[in-house]
This record gives C-alpha cells, sequence and structure tokens, in this order.
C-alpha cells in the first residue's frame, strides 16, 4: 500500500477554479500531453487501479503496478505581486523514455492571494516499479487569463521557481510525502513544494451532498459573515488531504451550499470508516480567511443522510479554551447524501451508444493555391499535407466506434462551381442529399476531388458546420449516439461572436469538438474555444460544459520526420477528453448505460432451432 501524508491547515488562500475534487487535466500550450490514457479509458478509468490492454507498453513490456494521485501544497512562496499575494498554479510535466522531451501533463487550478497553498486539483499518474518516471514541477503566478505560458512568462505569468523528481522519489519518501525546495531563481529563495501520493483505490462510487449551517459565528466587521467549507480525508499516519471546497456564501450565518458530486475515493479512498474533517471559513477578498470552525465525520455516517447524527456541531478549539462559556461556533447539517455508481465511457460503448464523426475541412484562399508546394492543401505524391495527416489520424480511431463507417464530410470557405457561390457548409462529395463518405479512404478521396473542382476563397466561418452538427445532435438524445466534429482550420476565425453562440448551444447536445490548427499562423481564438481555462460564454450565457478541445498540428511534427508517431501523438491528444465529454453529456440529460446485450451462445441457438 502507499501511504500519503500530505500538508493541511489554515493556508488556504483565495478561492478560484473548480471546487470539487478534479484531475488536473493536460492543456495545450505549446507542449503535447503525455498521458497513457487511450480514448477507450474515461475519467474513472484512469483512476482504476488495475491494469489495460490499452497500458500495455510492446516495447518495454512494462504495465503499470497501481495508479497514484499526487496532491500538492507550496509553503513561503516568492510574492511577485506588488498590492497583494501571488496567484499560484502548479504545472506538471513528465518526461518521454525515448525523446528526454518534458510535455505538459497537467495544471492545479489557480488559488488567490497565497503564500501558501493547498491545491484541490490532483495529477492522477501510473505508477511503474522498473521505471524512472521524471517529472518536473513548475509554479507561476498567474495574472493573464490567457492559459499559454509560454508566450508572456515575464510579464503576465510570473516564475516562482521549479523542481526535478521521480515518481519513486514521491512514492519512495516516509509516508509518501516529498518536501524539496523551490529552484530556478538565481539568488532568491523560492519556499517549498510538498509532493504526497496515495494509491487510489477501485471504488467507483460518487457521491452527491448538501449542507447548510446555522447561527456561526459573526466574523466581518461591516456585515455578517462569507463562510464556505474546506473537506479533507484523513491519512493512515493522522495527517490530512484537501479534497474539496465549497463556493461561498455571501453576507449570511445561516448558508445553504449548492449541491456538489465528489467520488468517494476522493473522500475516503473507499474506507468508509475513515474520518473526513471539516473545517468552515470566513472568506475575505485577500486571501487571509477567519477560521471559524471544525468538525469531524465519516463517510459511513453521511451516507445516512439527513437525520439527527448529521447535525455537526463547528467548534473553534483555540475559542473554547479562552472562554469557559463557549459552546460552539453554529452548526452544520446534511441535507442530503445520494450516492450512485459512476458509469464509464465503455459502459455506454458496450451498452450500444454509437459515435457519429463529422469532417468540416478549411478551404480558404489563405491556405495557399493548392498546385503549389508552398500550400497547405498540395497534394504530394509522396506523402501526405497537414490536413490529410491529421484526418487520418484522428478519424482512424474513432471509426471504430461507428458501426456503418459512413461520415459526413464538409468543406467551408470555397466558391462552388457552377455560379461561384460562397459555402461554408458544402459536401466535399458534391451531393447535398447525401454528404456521407465510406470510411477515412471515402473522405480523402473526396477531399482530394473536392480540391480539383473548388474555388479557395473565404471568410474563415465555424458557426455553419458547427450548427449542421448539432440539428443532427439534438434530433438524438436518448443516449444512443453521441457525435463528434473535427475542424481542421489555418487561420483566424471570421464569425467569433456566431460561432460562440453555436458552441453554448452545442453544449446542450451530445456532441463534441475537436478543431486542428495547421500552419503557422496564430491560433489565439482557437485556444479562446477551448474552454479548458476560462468556460467559453456567448450573450451572457456560459456553456454548460466545454465540447471543444484544440490543438495546434506543428506541436505535433516528429522532428525526425516520423509521421506515424506525429499522428499517433495528434490522436492520443485530441480524443483524450472525449470520453470524459460523453459522460458529462449523458450524465447532465440522467442518461445511464443500456445493460450490456447477453453474449451468444452457440447452445443456446441450438436448442432454439430444435423448439
Amino acid at each position: 500500500m502507499i501511504h500519503c501524508t500530505p500538508l493541511s491547515g489554515p493556508h488556504l488562500g483565495g478561492l478560484s477554479g473548480p471546487s470539487q475534487l478534479l484531475l488536473a487535466r493536460p492543456l495545450r500550450c505549446g507542449s503535447p500531453r503525455s498521458t497513457r490514457a487511450h480514448m477507450e479509458g474515461d475519467v474513472m478509468d484512469k483512476v482504476e487501479a488495475t491494469a489495460t490492454v490499452c497500458d500495455f507498453d510492446p516495447d518495454s513490456g512494462s504495465i503499470p503496478a497501481t495508479k497514484v494521485e499526487i496532491t500538492v501544497s507550496c509553503r513561503n512562496l516568492l510574492d511577485r505581486d506588488t498590492f497583494s499575494k501571488s496567484d499560484p498554479l502548479v504545472v506538471l510535466y513528465t518526461q518521454g523514455v525515448e525523446c528526454k522531451q518534458w510535455r505538459e501533463f497537467g495544471r492545479t487550478e489557480v488559488i488567490d492571494n497565497t503564500l501558501n497553498p493547498d491545491f484541490v486539483r490532483k495529477y492522477i499518474l501510473d505508477y511503474f516499479f522498473e521505471e524512472k518516471q521524471n517529472l518536473r514541477f513548475d509554479v507561476y503566478d498567474i495574472d493573464s487569463k490567457s492559459p499559454d505560458l509560454a508566450k508572456h512568462p515575464t510579464d503576465f505569468n510570473d516564475f516562482l521557481g521549479q523542481v526535478y523528481c521521480t515518481l519513486g522519489e514521491i512514492v519512495g519518501s516516509p509516508a509518501s510525502r516529498l518536501e524539496k525546495p523551490l529552484g530556478g531563481i538565481p539568488g532568491k529563495k523560492c519556499g517549498t513544494i510538498v509532493l504526497s501520493a496515495e494509491e487510489l483505490g477501485n471504488c467507483r462510487d460518487y457521491a452527491t451532498m448538501q449542507f447548510s449551517a446555522n447561527k456561526l459565528d459573526k466574523k466581518d466587521f461591516f456585515g455578517k459573515s462569507d463562510p464556505f467549507m474546506v473537506f479533507y480525508r484523513s491519512n493512515e499516519d493522522g495527517t490530512f488531504t484537501i479534497c474539496h471546497k465549497t463556493e461561498v456564501v455571501k453576507n449570511t450565518l445561516n448558508p445553504v451550499w449548492q449541491p456538489f458530486s465528489i467520488p468517494v475515493r476522493g473522500l475516503c479512498n473507499g474506507d468508509y470508516d475513515r474520518t473526513i474533517k471539516v473545517e468552515v471559513y470566513d472568506w475575505d477578498r485577500d486571501g487571509s480567511h477567519d477560521f471559524i470552525g471544525e468538525f469531524t465525520t465519516r463517510y459511513k455516517d453521511l451516507c445516512r443522510g439527513l437525520n439527527q447524527l448529521n447535525v455537526y456541531e463547528v467548534v473553534n478549539a483555540k475559542k473554547k479554551i479562552k472562554k469557559k462559556r463557549y459552546i460552539n461556533s453554529g452548526t452544520v447539517s446534511l441535507l442530503s447524501c445520494n450516492v450512485e455508481s459512476e458509469h464509464t465511457f465503455l459502459d455506454y460503448i458496450k451498452g450500444g451508444t454509437q459515435i457519429h464523426f463529422t469532417v468540416a475541412i478549411d478551404f480558404t484562399a489563405s491556405n495557399g493555391n493548392p498546385s503549389q508546394s508552398t500550400s497547405l492543401h498540395y497534394m504530394n505524391p509522396y506523402q501526405m499535407n497537414a490536413y490529410a495527416m491529421a484526418l487520418k489520424a484522428v478519424g482512424e480511431i474513432i471509426q471504430d466506434y461507428d458501426s456503418d463507417k459512413m461520415f459526413p464530410a464538409l468543406g467551408f470557405g470555397a466558391k462552388l462551381p457552377p455560379d461561384g457561390r460562397v459555402s461554408h457548409e458544402f459536401p466535399l462529395n458534391g451531393n447535398v442529399e447525401n454528404p456521407f463518405c465510406n470510411g477515412m479512404e471515402g473522405i480523402l478521396e473526396a477531399y482530394h476531388q473536392s480540391l480539383k473542382t473548388v474555388q479557395l476563397y473565404g471568410p474563415t466561418n465555424f458557426s455553419p458546420v458547427v450548427n449542421h452538427v448539432a440539428r443532427y445532435a439534438a434530433a438524438v438524445q436518448d443516449g444512443s449516439q453521441y457525435f463528434v466534429l473535427l475542424i481542421i482550420t489555418d487561420g483566424v476565425i471570421s464569425d467569433m461572436a456566431q460561432t460562440k453562440e453555436a458552441i453554448v448551444n452545442a453544449a446542450k447536445l451530445p456532441m463534441s469538438i475537436i478543431i486542428v490548427g495547421v500552419g503557422q499562423a496564430e491560433f489565439d481564438a482557437m485556444v479562446e474555444l477551448d474552454g479548458d481555462d476560462i468556460r467559453i460564454s456567448s450573450r451572457g450565457k456560459l456553456a454548460e460544459r466545454d465540447i471543444v478541445q484544440f490543438v495546434p498540428f506543428r506541436d505535433y511534427m516528429d522532428r525526425t520526420g516520423n509521421h506515424v508517431l506525429s499522428m499517433a501523438r495528434l490522436a492520443k491528444d485530441v480524443l483524450a477528453e472525449i470520453p470524459e465529454q460523453l459522460i458529462s453529456s449523458m450524465k447532465s440529460r440522467g442518461i445511464k448505460p443500456n445493460p450490456v446485450p447477453p453474449a451468444y451462445s452457440p447452445g443456446e441457438q441450438l436448442q432454439t432451432d430444435l423448439v
């Protein structure tokens, strides 16, 4: 068993980013991800402690011994902000076995105004006993909404230090807790980083809970209190790991917090008797939140839901010592607790959910004349262009989840024969009534034929193709089908407002959008559409889900010219979020997987025939 000993305590910093226990998801910011996850794994599969076929490395013959959750805390960070404290974020990089190139694996959330952050968002890593798994943790002070750290490292995202270690070093430290000084800034003491590992259990249950409080202590001079709660799971050595923060409820001593869902393994790692500590704070803008009090419980008790056993006195130990008549600082009550087993991506696929793939290709003039070798659409007889490579890389994997292998293929931004009208939603095969192509080869053939018949023009409008797929997705919302749109483009989007509105509307539907940028253009607008850090909105309306994944193709070009490797890396990264997006879509509409059909038995068929 791998044990863990993260720090806890009042060093909470401000509240920012997702509050529930989340994986620190990899983001695209100049370097591809290096997760071992494949499309057949989903969020829950990533944290299962069992090996899968996808984890098998044919070169090394390794399968992970287990999966471990890494919790990150920092102490005494540099203060980069003039009028407040730093707003830290930690980025994890992993190193490939062969190429030794550092690749971004994922990020924590940003915590406002603190030099002593305890991050809620975790990293989930495969642990290979027999491998040296090099890790690098970079700490930044985030003062910009842009997720691209490399773009302006000095002006907006101040570097606070870094540390190198191995996963084995963390796991092998006493109680699997490694504390190391941050370096990377000559002549500066950068503080320390605390890395803790815990082996993940196999429990797949999710608990959805809601709490309220009554008569909490008044902490604000001109108002009441702005309370929020922080949940910690206990470790076997008596320390605690942060696992959830509620939202802040402003100006009240009797808050009712929103319901939240959390994996049971995040709350207690499957041990129902494990102590759960809950601290209650009064939020302050400067990050110096006032401690109101705390209480402890167990998952075993929380499961019982609303009853007298789940009314807890909030106690401030210091006040109890000082004041003889002190009773408590208020009470917290559990209003509801519902437990469900989390369904996986494979549960839906086994239950018959089909994934429908549509491709949309950019035919604007900025791609260059297809007859010239400088064009992004140039058909080199000896190798595929970037459009064809991106299409083949993604399509060849996703086609396995569509039974008929018939895919709509669209183009946008071209003048069409015979009258030269501009279209942003035309079928590559020329058949408006039936735009379907037979497999990847059919799409590639239609793409090649279109280049010979249409005139590249403009502008670059995405909304027509997004709305095209959305119409199909809106017609089938029973969980039997999920739609994936791949947009391959070279340039700056022209209908940003319309596209944002189309994406916000599509976020309610069973669909995902993958955008691959080819060429050397700036793709800032695409990063905005990919709502990993800031959820996309339109006309004040926030998208229900993050359904867009953007990657620049140039980041995947192998320096040795190995296009097979480039395509494999691209497919792995752009498809990695599809399982999670499918699950979130089904969950938001209350759709559970269909039962798996019984296996065919020749003996049963023989008996039926005899009857």
